[in-house]
């Protein structure tokens, strides 16, 4: 059996945990590719909110198995808290939950230095959600991490404390002073770690080779978005790993030719979390009502979002990269209430009007070419079904569909399950 892939478009916040929840029933397992608690995926039903930092967001349908992959990198500590917050549903982790042996392990001495990293570059800060994402990968790459499957091994302490004290000398390098008791962050870290080991830890890649031979239909869930895939993205302001579908490949053991469909999750609109290009971002009053009315504050650190309108330039561009064979719009009912939607469709540059995405997109670089489509006032927070869309909404999403040469499956008129409405 084929797998399906999920990923998103813009960069990162496009609502795909909750598309993972709504598809989940349609699948046997669910498998988390990339990244770590820097990702937020906000799932609503039934009443109630739920983040979710490093546990697949098929967590909570009943029949599907939940894979943490290799490409993840794993804090025991925010891991353990997340399972805590979730013993009121009373999910079975010990059928419902693996996680890979080959994903890499978040120490307390990673955050340091992710911290100390950010505060010495001042302005030029790129961001982060100083959770020890980056360290953790460069370590990984620099063939000095720490596996999960480590901390099976009666010598693993003796590892950590050698990349600890590593870590410990970078620190000094910074010149920067961070504040931390090392002893309590230790505490709470093997305390998390004795937990962990409480979890079926899986050879994961073999699993999944088992699962499609023996028909099982998989769902590889990515985290971040396009546009901050390390290689991708718009570097450095990026995150650490391979947000696009080669990363489901590399973050789970998948081969390429066992890809099926890739489902591209956008926003009706655009957002961007901390620093970095964003060609058509709005300061004024209409990225203000974008950013109440979306609620667009980032669901692991808090941030403010910044807003604007949707980007053809740069969605064109994820889409070809991934493979993008189906579109889920989310968030289409912030966007009630405009007089005008305006559409980035190219970028001017020094030479000339440009329609890809170039090596630079800062404000110096690029300014976005607009086209206006006019706006609809009816609420869509309440509709059920397509015959209910306004004319111009309809329009709207024409406009995308041609304009990207990708069919829109799914439109999101709301945060819960229920306001999914598929085409």
């Amino acid at each position: 059996m084929a797998v399906d892939l999920l990923l998103g478009l813009q960069w990162g916040d496009e609502g795909k945990g909750k598309i993972v929840d709504v598809l989940t029933s349609s699948y046997d397992i669910i498998a988390r590719f990339q990244g770590g608690p820097n990702a937020g995926h906000t799932l609503e039903f039934e009443g109630n909110k739920h983040v979710l930092h490093t546990i697949p967001s098929g967590i909570f349908h009943p029949k599907a198995i939940n894979l943490i992959g290799n490409g993840v990198v794993i804090d025991p500590i925010i891991f353990i808290k997340e399972i805590e917050g979730l013993k009121p549903y009373n999910i079975d982790f010990n059928e419902k939950l693996l996680i890979s042996k080959k994903a890499h392990l978040i120490l307390p001495t990673h955050r340091l230095l992710d911290a100390a990293s950010e505060a010495s570059k001042g302005k030029a800060k790129i961001g982060s959600t100083l959770k020890g994402i980056g360290p953790t990968y460069m370590d990984k790459t620099g063939r000095n991490g720490i596996r999960v499957g480590d901390i099976l091994a009666s010598n693993w302490e003796e590892k950590y404390k050698h990349l600890s004290i590593k870590h410990l000398n970078m620190l000094k390098s910074y010149n920067i002073s961070i504040d931390y008791d090392l002893d309590d962050l230790e505490s709470e870290f093997f305390s998390s770690i004795e937990n962990l080991k409480k979890f079926k830890l899986v050879d994961s890649e073999q699993y999944l080779i088992d699962a499609q031979k023996e028909g099982s239909k998989i769902l590889a869930e990515g985290a971040q978005g396009s546009l901050l895939d390390v290689d991708f993205g718009t570097y450095p302001f990026v995150t650490s790993s391979t947000t696009t579908a080669a990363g489901a490949c590399t973050g789970l053991g998948v081969a390429p030719n066992k890809i099926n469909e890739v489902f591209g999750i956008f926003k009706a609109y655009a957002t961007r979390v901390g620093s970095g290009p964003f060609p058509t971002e709005l300061s004024d009053s209409i990225g203000k009502t974008m950013a109440k009315v979306g609620n667009e504050f980032g669901s692991t650190t808090g941030r403010a979002r910044r807003c604007g309108w949707i980007d053809l330039v740069a969605l064109k561009y994820c889409i070809n990269i991934n493979g993008v064979t189906q579109l889920m719009m989310m968030k289409s009912d912030v966007l009630s209430g405009f007089n005008k939607i305006k559409v980035c469709t190219a970028y001017q540059t020094e030479k000339g009007i440009i329609d890809y995405l170039p090596y630079g997109i800062s404000n110096k670089e690029v300014a976005p070419i607009f086209e206006e489509l006019p706006g609809w006032k009816e609420d869509l927070t309440d509709m059920t079904n397509l015959d209910e869309f306004p004319v111009n909404f309809n329009n709207y999403i024409s406009y995308l569909e041609k304009a990207l040469n990708t069919p829109i499956k799914i439109v999101s008129v709301g945060p819960d399950r229920k306001q999914t409405i598929f085409r």
